[in-house]
Protein backbone atom coordinates (compact mmCIF):
# COMPACT_ATOMS: atom_id res chain seq x y z
CA UNK A 1 0.00 0.00 0.00
CA UNK A 2 2.81 2.43 0.51
CA UNK A 3 4.66 1.49 -2.63
CA UNK A 4 1.55 2.27 -4.15
CA UNK A 5 0.74 5.69 -2.44
CA UNK A 6 4.45 6.75 -3.18
CA UNK A 7 4.03 5.95 -7.01
CA UNK A 8 1.01 7.74 -6.90
CA UNK A 9 2.29 10.83 -5.11
CA UNK A 10 5.76 10.70 -8.09
CA UNK A 11 3.20 10.40 -10.90
CA UNK A 12 1.21 13.79 -9.32
CA UNK A 13 4.74 15.62 -9.34
CA UNK A 14 5.55 14.63 -12.43
CA UNK A 15 2.42 14.98 -14.27
CA UNK A 16 2.24 18.61 -12.79
CA UNK A 17 5.97 19.41 -14.61
CA UNK A 18 4.34 18.09 -17.67
CA UNK A 19 1.55 20.72 -17.61
CA UNK A 20 1.56 23.70 -19.76
CA UNK A 21 4.41 22.82 -21.93
CA UNK A 22 2.58 24.80 -24.28
CA UNK A 23 2.24 28.08 -22.61
CA UNK A 24 5.86 29.34 -22.99
CA UNK A 25 5.76 31.26 -25.88
CA UNK A 26 3.98 34.15 -24.60
CA UNK A 27 5.36 33.78 -21.17
CA UNK A 28 7.51 36.90 -19.73
CA UNK A 29 11.50 36.48 -20.02
CA UNK A 30 13.02 33.78 -18.28
CA UNK A 31 14.56 35.98 -15.62
CA UNK A 32 11.33 37.81 -14.89
CA UNK A 33 9.79 34.64 -14.97
CA UNK A 34 12.10 32.86 -12.75
CA UNK A 35 11.76 35.74 -9.90
CA UNK A 36 7.80 35.47 -9.99
CA UNK A 37 8.01 31.56 -9.64
CA UNK A 38 10.63 32.23 -6.95
CA UNK A 39 8.85 34.16 -4.79
CA UNK A 40 5.54 32.30 -5.25
CA UNK A 41 7.76 29.10 -4.41
CA UNK A 42 9.39 30.54 -1.30
CA UNK A 43 5.99 32.06 0.20
CA UNK A 44 4.93 28.39 0.56
CA UNK A 45 7.91 27.19 2.57
CA UNK A 46 7.61 26.94 6.39
CA UNK A 47 9.94 28.99 8.52
CA UNK A 48 11.72 25.42 9.50
CA UNK A 49 11.69 24.79 5.64
CA UNK A 50 13.10 28.33 4.39
CA UNK A 51 15.92 27.36 6.78
CA UNK A 52 16.98 24.44 4.34
CA UNK A 53 15.55 26.05 0.88
CA UNK A 54 16.75 29.44 0.94
CA UNK A 55 20.91 30.19 2.28
CA UNK A 56 22.73 33.43 1.71
CA UNK A 57 23.97 33.49 -1.96
CA UNK A 58 27.50 33.85 -0.85
CA UNK A 59 27.10 30.55 0.85
CA UNK A 60 30.00 27.91 0.05
CA UNK A 61 27.03 25.58 -0.95
CA UNK A 62 26.00 27.63 -4.40
CA UNK A 63 29.07 26.06 -6.52
CA UNK A 64 29.09 22.87 -4.82
CA UNK A 65 27.39 20.78 -7.12
CA UNK A 66 27.08 17.02 -8.40
CA UNK A 67 24.76 14.60 -10.66
CA UNK A 68 25.77 11.70 -9.03
CA UNK A 69 23.46 9.51 -6.45
CA UNK A 70 24.30 11.10 -3.16
CA UNK A 71 22.49 10.34 0.45
CA UNK A 72 22.14 13.94 1.39
CA UNK A 73 21.73 17.28 -0.75
CA UNK A 74 21.17 20.96 -0.60
CA UNK A 75 17.95 21.89 -0.51
CA UNK A 76 14.53 20.84 0.13
CA UNK A 77 13.78 17.99 -1.51
CA UNK A 78 10.67 17.86 -3.52
CA UNK A 79 9.49 14.58 -1.69
CA UNK A 80 9.33 16.25 1.76
CA UNK A 81 7.30 19.08 0.22
CA UNK A 82 3.14 19.33 0.37
CA UNK A 83 1.22 19.50 -2.35
CA UNK A 84 1.03 23.10 -3.38
CA UNK A 85 4.83 23.75 -2.30
CA UNK A 86 5.04 20.81 -5.93
CA UNK A 87 3.50 23.04 -7.88
CA UNK A 88 4.86 25.69 -7.02
CA UNK A 89 8.36 24.21 -7.61
CA UNK A 90 7.45 22.49 -10.79
CA UNK A 91 7.05 26.46 -12.36
CA UNK A 92 10.43 27.46 -10.96
CA UNK A 93 11.73 24.81 -13.39
CA UNK A 94 9.59 25.33 -16.18
CA UNK A 95 10.05 28.76 -16.07
CA UNK A 96 13.86 28.62 -16.56
CA UNK A 97 14.13 26.00 -19.70
CA UNK A 98 12.36 25.46 -23.42
CA UNK A 99 9.45 23.36 -23.86
CA UNK A 100 12.04 20.90 -24.94
CA UNK A 101 14.45 21.55 -22.25
CA UNK A 102 11.71 21.01 -19.38
CA UNK A 103 10.66 17.78 -21.57
CA UNK A 104 14.04 16.09 -20.74
CA UNK A 105 14.26 17.30 -17.19
CA UNK A 106 10.97 15.43 -16.49
CA UNK A 107 12.04 12.35 -18.46
CA UNK A 108 15.56 12.24 -16.56
CA UNK A 109 13.22 12.37 -13.30
CA UNK A 110 11.25 9.97 -14.59
CA UNK A 111 14.20 7.53 -15.61
CA UNK A 112 14.60 7.35 -11.47
CA UNK A 113 11.22 4.88 -11.95
CA UNK A 114 12.95 3.02 -14.54
CA UNK A 115 16.62 1.98 -12.78
CA UNK A 116 14.08 1.38 -9.75
CA UNK A 117 12.52 -1.18 -11.97
CA UNK A 118 15.89 -2.91 -13.33
CA UNK A 119 17.11 -2.79 -10.10
CA UNK A 120 14.32 -4.43 -7.85
CA UNK A 121 16.67 -7.79 -7.36
CA UNK A 122 19.52 -6.07 -6.84
CA UNK A 123 18.99 -2.58 -5.45
CA UNK A 124 21.79 -0.55 -5.11
CA UNK A 125 22.99 1.74 -1.92
CA UNK A 126 20.66 4.81 -3.27
CA UNK A 127 17.20 4.52 -3.65
CA UNK A 128 15.87 5.63 -6.73
CA UNK A 129 13.11 7.79 -6.46
CA UNK A 130 11.75 10.46 -8.81
CA UNK A 131 10.94 12.53 -6.16
CA UNK A 132 14.01 12.88 -4.70
CA UNK A 133 15.46 16.40 -6.38
CA UNK A 134 16.26 19.81 -4.83
CA UNK A 135 15.07 23.31 -4.75
CA UNK A 136 17.73 26.09 -2.95
CA UNK A 137 17.09 29.53 -3.24
CA UNK A 138 20.66 31.66 -2.52
CA UNK A 139 19.40 35.25 -1.27
CA UNK A 140 16.39 36.83 -1.58
CA UNK A 141 14.40 36.46 -5.26
CA UNK A 142 13.69 39.98 -5.96
CA UNK A 143 13.49 42.32 -8.84
CA UNK A 144 16.36 43.47 -7.96
CA UNK A 145 19.59 42.43 -6.81
CA UNK A 146 21.20 39.25 -7.28
CA UNK A 147 20.29 35.82 -6.03
CA UNK A 148 20.78 32.17 -7.64
CA UNK A 149 18.75 29.03 -8.21
CA UNK A 150 20.17 25.19 -7.94
CA UNK A 151 18.16 22.36 -8.89
CA UNK A 152 19.46 19.43 -8.42
CA UNK A 153 19.36 15.58 -8.17
CA UNK A 154 20.49 12.10 -9.40
CA UNK A 155 21.85 12.71 -13.42
CA UNK A 156 20.49 16.62 -13.11
CA UNK A 157 22.36 19.80 -12.22
CA UNK A 158 20.91 23.06 -13.22
CA UNK A 159 22.10 26.45 -11.68
CA UNK A 160 20.92 29.89 -12.58
CA UNK A 161 22.09 33.38 -11.39
CA UNK A 162 19.49 36.06 -11.64
CA UNK A 163 20.47 39.77 -11.40
CA UNK A 164 18.09 42.82 -11.77
CA UNK A 165 15.53 40.22 -13.13
CA UNK A 166 17.74 39.05 -15.91
CA UNK A 167 19.47 35.49 -16.28
CA UNK A 168 22.83 36.69 -16.19
CA UNK A 169 24.40 32.77 -15.70
CA UNK A 170 22.66 29.31 -16.19
CA UNK A 171 25.98 26.78 -15.92
CA UNK A 172 26.28 24.64 -14.85
CA UNK A 173 23.69 22.56 -17.35
CA UNK A 174 24.00 19.39 -16.46
CA UNK A 175 21.72 16.13 -18.54
CA UNK A 176 22.55 12.40 -17.98
CA UNK A 177 20.31 9.75 -18.94
CA UNK A 178 20.21 5.81 -17.23
CA UNK A 179 19.46 3.82 -19.55
CA UNK A 180 20.67 5.82 -23.02
CA UNK A 181 17.93 3.80 -24.83
CA UNK A 182 14.33 2.36 -22.35
CA UNK A 183 14.15 -1.12 -23.47
CA UNK A 184 10.60 -1.91 -22.00
CA UNK A 185 7.70 0.19 -21.07
CA UNK A 186 8.05 0.84 -17.66
CA UNK A 187 4.83 3.41 -16.23
CA UNK A 188 4.27 5.94 -18.52
CA UNK A 189 8.18 5.48 -19.58
CA UNK A 190 7.78 4.05 -23.03
CA UNK A 191 10.05 1.22 -24.65
CA UNK A 192 12.29 3.37 -26.84
CA UNK A 193 12.44 6.38 -24.84
CA UNK A 194 15.64 8.02 -25.49
CA UNK A 195 16.14 10.90 -23.69
CA UNK A 196 18.97 12.38 -25.42
CA UNK A 197 19.18 11.18 -28.49
CA UNK A 198 20.47 13.87 -30.83
CA UNK A 199 23.32 14.97 -28.11
CA UNK A 200 24.69 11.56 -29.26
CA UNK A 201 23.32 10.74 -32.94
CA UNK A 202 24.48 13.93 -34.10
CA UNK A 203 27.98 13.63 -32.97
CA UNK A 204 28.09 9.94 -34.22
CA UNK A 205 27.23 11.65 -37.28
CA UNK A 206 29.71 14.12 -37.47
CA UNK A 207 32.54 12.02 -36.82
CA UNK A 208 31.93 9.79 -38.95
CA UNK A 209 31.49 12.38 -41.69
CA UNK A 210 35.20 13.29 -41.08
CA UNK A 211 37.97 12.15 -43.54
CA UNK A 212 41.07 10.30 -42.54
CA UNK A 213 43.22 13.13 -42.39
CA UNK A 214 40.75 14.79 -40.32
CA UNK A 215 39.84 11.97 -37.98
CA UNK A 216 43.99 11.93 -37.21
CA UNK A 217 43.34 15.49 -35.50
CA UNK A 218 39.53 15.33 -34.55
CA UNK A 219 40.03 11.60 -32.68
CA UNK A 220 42.31 12.29 -29.84
CA UNK A 221 42.09 8.34 -28.32
CA UNK A 222 41.27 5.31 -28.63
CA UNK A 223 39.60 5.12 -25.37
CA UNK A 224 36.90 6.90 -24.03
CA UNK A 225 37.63 8.57 -20.57
CA UNK A 226 35.67 7.16 -18.24
CA UNK A 227 34.04 10.67 -16.94
CA UNK A 228 34.13 14.04 -18.29
CA UNK A 229 36.68 16.42 -16.55
CA UNK A 230 34.44 18.99 -15.08
CA UNK A 231 32.06 16.55 -13.32
CA UNK A 232 31.35 18.55 -9.47
CA UNK A 233 34.25 21.05 -10.41
CA UNK A 234 33.25 24.94 -9.52
CA UNK A 235 34.52 26.12 -12.80
CA UNK A 236 35.88 24.32 -16.09
CA UNK A 237 39.26 23.08 -16.00
CA UNK A 238 42.01 25.15 -17.93
CA UNK A 239 43.55 24.07 -21.03
CA UNK A 240 43.82 24.71 -24.82
CA UNK A 241 41.11 22.97 -26.94
CA UNK A 242 41.96 19.97 -28.26
CA UNK A 243 40.56 18.00 -31.51
CA UNK A 244 40.04 19.57 -35.22
CA UNK A 245 38.91 23.79 -35.51
CA UNK A 246 36.33 24.77 -37.18
CA UNK A 247 38.51 26.18 -39.86
CA UNK A 248 39.24 22.82 -40.94
CA UNK A 249 35.90 21.27 -41.44
CA UNK A 250 33.92 21.58 -44.49
CA UNK A 251 30.47 23.48 -44.58
CA UNK A 252 28.53 20.35 -44.24
CA UNK A 253 30.63 19.48 -41.20
CA UNK A 254 30.21 22.92 -39.87
CA UNK A 255 27.02 22.72 -40.25
CA UNK A 256 26.42 19.64 -37.78
CA UNK A 257 28.83 21.46 -35.42
CA UNK A 258 26.90 23.84 -35.04
CA UNK A 259 23.94 21.85 -34.97
CA UNK A 260 25.11 19.80 -31.54
CA UNK A 261 26.20 22.92 -29.93
CA UNK A 262 22.12 24.56 -30.71
CA UNK A 263 20.84 20.98 -29.16
CA UNK A 264 22.85 21.61 -25.82
CA UNK A 265 22.16 25.55 -25.73
CA UNK A 266 17.95 24.70 -26.35
CA UNK A 267 17.43 23.16 -22.99
CA UNK A 268 17.47 26.98 -21.37
CA UNK A 269 14.50 29.11 -22.53
CA UNK A 270 14.56 30.96 -25.86
CA UNK A 271 16.48 33.72 -24.92
CA UNK A 272 18.81 32.40 -22.81
CA UNK A 273 19.54 29.96 -25.66
CA UNK A 274 19.54 32.85 -28.30
CA UNK A 275 22.38 35.17 -26.36
CA UNK A 276 24.45 31.78 -25.85
CA UNK A 277 24.47 31.60 -29.44
CA UNK A 278 24.97 35.22 -29.69
CA UNK A 279 28.03 34.81 -27.91
CA UNK A 280 29.95 32.79 -29.68
CA UNK A 281 29.31 35.09 -32.60
CA UNK A 282 30.63 34.36 -36.27
CA UNK A 283 34.12 35.52 -35.47
CA UNK A 284 34.32 33.02 -32.27
CA UNK A 285 33.12 29.55 -34.58
CA UNK A 286 36.53 29.79 -36.08
CA UNK A 287 38.11 29.07 -32.88
CA UNK A 288 35.72 26.27 -31.59
CA UNK A 289 37.23 22.48 -31.47
CA UNK A 290 35.94 19.15 -31.71
CA UNK A 291 37.03 16.52 -30.14
CA UNK A 292 36.47 12.73 -30.08
CA UNK A 293 38.00 9.46 -28.08
CA UNK A 294 36.42 6.17 -27.97
CA UNK A 295 34.44 4.02 -30.66
CA UNK A 296 32.83 5.84 -33.31
CA UNK A 297 29.59 3.49 -33.78
CA UNK A 298 27.19 2.96 -30.36
CA UNK A 299 27.73 0.01 -28.37
CA UNK A 300 31.26 0.88 -27.18
CA UNK A 301 32.55 3.49 -24.92
CA UNK A 302 32.97 6.90 -26.44
CA UNK A 303 33.49 10.32 -25.39
CA UNK A 304 33.29 14.19 -27.22
CA UNK A 305 34.14 17.70 -26.49
CA UNK A 306 33.50 21.02 -28.29
CA UNK A 307 35.09 23.89 -26.86
CA UNK A 308 34.93 27.29 -27.90
CA UNK A 309 36.05 31.33 -26.69
CA UNK A 310 32.85 31.02 -24.27
CA UNK A 311 31.25 27.56 -23.50
CA UNK A 312 32.75 23.78 -23.64
CA UNK A 313 30.31 20.63 -23.90
CA UNK A 314 31.34 17.41 -22.65
CA UNK A 315 29.47 14.40 -23.38
CA UNK A 316 30.88 10.42 -22.09
CA UNK A 317 28.82 7.43 -22.65
CA UNK A 318 31.40 4.54 -21.21
CA UNK A 319 29.51 2.55 -17.74
CA UNK A 320 27.05 -0.15 -18.53
CA UNK A 321 22.71 0.57 -17.92
CA UNK A 322 21.11 -0.96 -15.28
CA UNK A 323 20.30 -3.63 -17.18
CA UNK A 324 23.95 -4.55 -18.10
CA UNK A 325 24.03 -2.75 -22.02
CA UNK A 326 27.52 -1.90 -22.81
CA UNK A 327 27.93 2.03 -22.80
CA UNK A 328 24.21 3.20 -22.45
CA UNK A 329 24.77 5.76 -19.51
CA UNK A 330 25.04 9.42 -20.47
CA UNK A 331 26.87 12.16 -18.92
CA UNK A 332 26.47 15.43 -20.45
CA UNK A 333 26.68 19.02 -20.09
CA UNK A 334 27.26 22.80 -20.80
CA UNK A 335 29.62 25.24 -18.79
CA UNK A 336 30.80 28.60 -19.40
CA UNK A 337 34.39 28.55 -19.67
CA UNK A 338 34.53 32.49 -18.48
CA UNK A 339 32.82 31.12 -15.48
CA UNK A 340 30.28 29.29 -14.09
CA UNK A 341 27.87 31.09 -11.86
CA UNK A 342 28.42 34.50 -12.44
CA UNK A 343 31.70 34.25 -11.14
CA UNK A 344 34.43 35.23 -13.73
CA UNK A 345 37.54 33.45 -13.73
Amino acid sequence: MRRMQHSLVSLLFLFTLFAGLGMQETAPPAGEALVTAAQAFQGTLTPEQSKVAVLAYDDERRVDWHFIPKAERKGLMVRNMTRPQKTAAATVLKAGLSVLGHRKVRQIMALEAVLQDLEKENPGKFARDTLRYYYTLFGDPGETGTWGLSIEGHHLSLNFVIKDSKVVSSTPQVLCANPTIVKSDVGKVKAGTRVLKNEEEYAFQLVNMLDAEQAKIAIVDEKAPREVRSAGAAQVPPGEPIGIAWADLNKDQRNLLRKIVRVYAATMAPAIMEERIADIGEGKWMNVHFAWAGATKPGSGHYYRIQGPTFEIEFVNTQPDAAGNPASHIHCMWRDVRGDFAISK
